[in-house]
């Protein structure tokens, strides 16, 4: 499997670099079968200022559809709008700018958005959130409602015992969804995160549960739930103290600078204190 670590990524994004896993994922999540000739291309978004990636994952497939997904342990209730700037750039980057301007319909790949949601507040088995769902009404406008604009992302709660049928489909699905349930089994019983994360590795390496993964990758899957983990705890302080608003830029800036204090040591404790200050 194939990795280009230059980028910080999630272990979500790490385990699902490997276009046949994206074949298997989506046909797990649409429950359909695709021929394994048909080619996978990924076209994830990085952020080369920040070495960074923009979103989590996105794809063709066979040059006819591109699909994106992201991951997330808390729904965001602005994902709609995210995904929509996040297919704006993609298809910047995988159509030919000059044919916008000729004299023929340029063809787009079909776009389909998904949500994998594995977090511990309850969630439905699947949800709607539409890009709609955040227009202001100009009902007192006098002007009949109108979406000229619609953006549906599906949300699938992956969590143990969930969607069986989409688990059952995609193997390495199952495996991440069984490696989170066991991080979050173990703190549950009031032992460090770090601690947590070490116990359900070495359980799922003697279960045979993304076995060859987390042989291969077990400090990096550390350091990158450890990271992502920790930065949206910090994240949620700062947000909390409604420091959110403000320009894409600045909030690109204070994850860099929460990442730094991560790479130094700091407790996401400790990242709360400096951020307060």
């Amino acid at each position: 499997m194939g990795v280009n670590t230059k980028y910080k990524d999630s272990v979500f994004s790490f385990l699902f670099s490997d276009p046949d896993l994206l074949r298997e994922l989506y046909c797990a999540l649409e429950n359909v079968n695709l021929p394994p000739d048909v080619p996978v291309t990924i076209n994830t978004l990085s952020d080369v200022l920040f070495m960074d990636k923009v979103n989590d994952i996105s794809f063709e497939i066979g040059g006819k559809l591109v699909v994106l997904i992201e991951h997330q342990s808390t729904i965001n209730p602005n994902i709609a709008l995210r995904i929509l700037m996040y297919i704006a750039r993609v298809y910047e980057k995988i159509i030919d700018k000059k044919s916008v301007y000729g004299k023929k319909l340029q063809p787009l790949p079909r776009p389909e958005f998904f949500v994998l949601y594995n977090g511990t507040a309850e969630y439905p088995d699947e949800k709607i959130i539409k890009l709609s769902d955040a227009y202001e009404s100009i009902a007192a406008l006098g002007i009949p409602e109108k979406r000229s604009l619609e953006l549906e992302v599906r949300v699938i709660n992956i969590n143990q015992g969930r969607n069986v049928a989409i688990i059952k489909k995609c193997k390495t699905l199952a495996g991440y969804s069984a490696f989170v349930g066991k991080v979050q089994e173990y703190e549950k019983n009031e032992v460090s995160r770090e601690e947590a994360i070490k116990l359900a590795v070495k359980y799922c390496v003697e279960h045979d549960i993304l076995k060859e993964f987390l042989e291969r990758n077990s400090t990096e899957v550390m350091n990158m739930l450890i990271l992502d983990w920790n930065m949206e705890d910090a994240l949620a302080v700062r947000y909390e103290e409604g420091r959110e608003e403000g320009r894409e830029e600045g909030r690109e800036e204070e994850r860099e600078i929460i990442f730094n204090y991560l790479e130094q040591g700091l407790s996401a404790e400790e990242i709360r204190k400096r951020l307060k200050s």
